[in-house]
């Protein structure tokens, strides 16, 4: 599936047909049921996604798949008020001590998703990798990919929780609800995920650049026209010599 379709049914999954649930199918099933509905769409359409469509289970996509399982539980949480706004939250602190979590362990996890990236497909490419990431620079740059991706989790929570808090002020199992919940998934289901691309974009921009100042250059191109373990060999090559 190409990138741009993919993308569009993100979007269509995880915002707009929960908003249209919620405004329009809330008097027909029930307040409760069409909230229920609406949130478990999205949770569907990632576990699709990952057991039908994609079915490439590597630690980028097992993350996002539990991610959803446990929205799908919180689902069925039924609460309003500061506790809807923390339950609303949960997943992106879910996140933050995650991903922070790793940082504070020395195991950034934007080196998990490069090494998924990368793909070392041989003995000789995990060690070549293995060196490679141990370059104080190298190190830094996961840290402080990482510590992006965590900042902007922690704005998009505060911003999240703020948001339920002062939008979703009826009773849960009210029209009147739904209507608030669909009015705060209209401005975090398409702002959220535009900043969660571009922390990720900037953060492996960091890590990217700090590993290829580390890659020589073949003749005549870029290093970015080179193939990746194209130049790490070279690399291996010249370390040898």
């Amino acid at each position: 599936m190409k990138q741009s379709h993919k993308l569009f049914l993100d979007i269509l999954m995880g915002a707009v047909i929960p908003i249209l649930i919620l405004n329009n199918l809330t008097k027909p099933l029930g307040a409760p049921t069409a909230y229920v509905f609406a949130a478990l769409v999205p949770v569907g359409w990632v576990l699709i996604d990952l057991f039908l469509i994609t079915r490439t289970f590597n630690f980028i996509t097992s993350y996002s798949g539990l991610t959803a399982v446990m929205q799908g539980a919180l689902a069925f949480w039924f609460v309003d008020g500061m506790l809807f706004a923390f339950k609303d939250t949960a997943a992106l602190l879910a996140t933050v001590l995650v991903f922070g979590g790793s940082i504070l362990i020395g195991k950034p996890i934007l080196q998990f998703f490069f090494r998924q990236v990368v793909s070392p497909t041989t003995p000789a490419q995990e060690d070549a990798l293995k060196q490679l990431i141990t370059e104080p620079s190298i190190k830094r740059a996961f840290v402080l990919g990482t510590l992006i991706i965590v900042i902007q989790n922690i704005i998009t929570s505060a911003v999240n929780f703020y948001l339920n808090l002062q939008i979703v002020l009826a009773k849960f199992g009210s029209d009147e609800f739904n209507q608030q919940v669909a009015q705060v998934n209209t401005i975090t289901r398409i702002a959220f995920p535009i900043m969660a691309i571009i922390a990720f974009a900037l953060g492996l921009w960091i890590v990217y650049r700090a590993i290829y100042q580390k890659l020589p250059s073949e003749e005549g191109k870029s290093q970015i026209e080179s193939e990746f373990w194209t130049l790490m060999e070279m690399r291996e090559t010249l370390n040898q010599e």
